[in-house]
């Protein structure tokens, strides 16, 4: 078992993976930029803004320094939202030691890049790598309420390192190889929470939820396979598992958005009355670029773009999709 570890990224993720980390006896250096921030921290031993509620251990050190916060760690999380990983990892990524694991917790996929968090991260010299998925809200991790996800690597001992460190009595840790398949399924099921909320938000009911998860776990399977991925990832926890949290949770940030969409607020004003970022929102962009590159069909996700971006309305997106011209199941 490792003795220090550092989070980068002080949100609600970030808060619940170092608390899960000291649980199994481990220092923590929980970093974020803003000295005021890491100040507050400090003081109230609690994170406020993200995750009220949840007091920190003592073994958790929040710091707003970089240079400290990497220094000697043997494992390395990354909590960073997917959009900002550039800013924020690009001053401070030549603190890590080399060869150092490094876990991502980020769901989504940049929309500058296209690159999976992995990727990102990759391209500024972390590593060795692994991700993260699966259902895990979490307000429900920090009251100790039972999840099981998935950590995926190319590296085996890398996966079972985050598992064992990560592992709890309420937090079951499984492994996995496929890292394209549990970042991408993390990724795509926030786009489909988005069209979610807005079926909740029009009144639409259960039988056109359930239809929406099920369609909806065949396009973004679609688009994983063809990305390289292992289609039976989308029927675990990363995919199927994750998919299904997000769309009936009444917390899930991306599955309340689309809510907010449905009844007459724009993309624009739901990201800024969020106090956190909803990573569903810039995905769409993402996902449909993906999609044209790599000649998939993802007609649930151009309906949502719609929504989004081109002012089209929630019911009118609905009614094209139910009356696209019939065909076989599979």
């Amino acid at each position: 078992m490792i003795t220090k570890a550092t989070v980068v990224g002080a949100g609600a993720m970030g808060t619940v993976v170092s608390h899960l980390l000291a649980s199994n006896n481990v220092h923590v250096a929980l970093f974020a930029r803003r000295g005021e921030f890491v100040h507050e921290l400090l003081t109230l031993r609690e994170n406020r803004r993200y995750l009220p509620g949840l007091r920190l251990p003592e073994r958790v050190r929040p710091t707003a320094d970089a240079r400290a916060a990497l220094a000697n760690t043997e494992l390395i999380i990354s909590a960073v939202p997917c959009q900002h990983l550039e800013a924020v990892w690009g001053p401070i990524a030549g603190f890590a030691p080399r060869g150092v694991p490094t876990c991502s917790v980020t769901k989504g996929i940049e929309t500058a890049t296209l690159r999976r968090p992995t990727e990102a991260l990759a391209a500024l010299g972390l590593g060795p790598l692994a991700a993260l998925s699966g259902p895990s809200i979490a307000p429900e991790i920090a009251r100790c309420l039972p999840a099981t996800v998935v950590v995926a690597s190319e590296t085996p001992q890398v996966a079972e390192m985050a598992q064992e460190s990560l592992s709890a009595s309420y937090f079951r840790v499984y492994t996995s190889p496929d890292l394209v398949g549990v970042e991408l399924a993390g990724a795509l099921k926030n786009v489909i929470a988005l069209a979610a909320g807005i079926l909740d938000g029009l009144k639409a009911g259960d039988n056109a939820k359930a239809a929406l998860l099920t369609r909806g776990l065949v396009e973004i399977t679609r688009l994983g396979v063809a990305m390289g991925a292992d289609r039976a990832t989308f029927a675990g926890l990363a995919g199927i598992g994750d998919l299904v949290t997000t769309c009936v949770s009444p917390i899930g940030r991306n599955r309340t958005a689309g809510e907010r969409i449905a009844r007459g607020a724009t993309a624009e004003q739901v990201i800024a009355r969020s106090p956190s970022v909803i990573e569903g929102i810039p995905t769409t962009r993402a996902a449909l670029r993906l999609a044209a590159r790599n000649d998939v069909e993802m007609p649930i996700t151009q309906a949502v773009a719609e929504v989004l971006f081109e002012g089209k309305e929630p019911l009118a997106a609905i009614t094209e999709l139910m009356n696209r011209p019939p065909k076989p199941e599979t």
